[in-house]
């Protein structure tokens, strides 16, 4: 089955509640391999709003692309995402930042995400739970695009992955 990385975020009331909520929906989406410390982090875009709480998961999935996109959309609704206005405060953020070695270019989904290499919140955590990952279009390593980035994460909590 493919491997996807998706990044997750949350600002907004119960931060890790909403995250832990996620995490429970996608577990039926697909098998969840690995998931980076939550780290709070400031927030990116729109700075007057309260901190996020990020990390990424490394999900095996039958979705393709197009359907993840839908049910990473649907399990933010179930979270209770409200939406409000670009990079605002949210309950729930779910973003695929890879797919395989997938390298999409559509109007509603770009894969991979096309901010990732500008985020410590995203970077950071892909390389905790996969250090040798490179970034699909020009094969570089994440590790060394991290290098580059001024590390600001404050690490918060463990999820542990239930084995069963």
């Amino acid at each position: 089955m493919p491997i996807c990385y998706v990044s997750f975020g949350s600002n907004w009331e119960d931060r890790i509640g909403n995250i832990l909520k996620a995490i429970s929906l996608l577990k039926k989406i697909g098998k969840i391999k690995s998931i980076s410390t939550v780290y709070e982090s400031e927030p990116w875009g729109v700075e007057s709003q309260p901190s996020f709480l990020n990390g990424v998961l490394k999900l095996e999935t039958h979705l393709n692309p197009i359907s993840l996109l839908r049910a990473l959309k649907n399990i933010e609704e179930q979270v209770g995402r409200v939406k409000r206005y670009r990079w605002g405060p949210r309950e729930i953020d779910l973003d695929i930042v890879l797919y395989e070695n997938y390298v999409i270019m559509l109007s509603f989904l770009k894969v991979p995400h096309p901010h990732m290499l500008e985020r410590d919140f995203v970077l950071f955590p892909l390389v905790e739970i996969d250090r040798d990952i490179a970034y699909p279009i020009t094969k570089e390593r994440i590790k060394s695009y991290a290098e580059r980035l001024e590390n600001r994460l404050k690490p918060y909590c463990c999820i542990l992955l239930d084995k069963a």
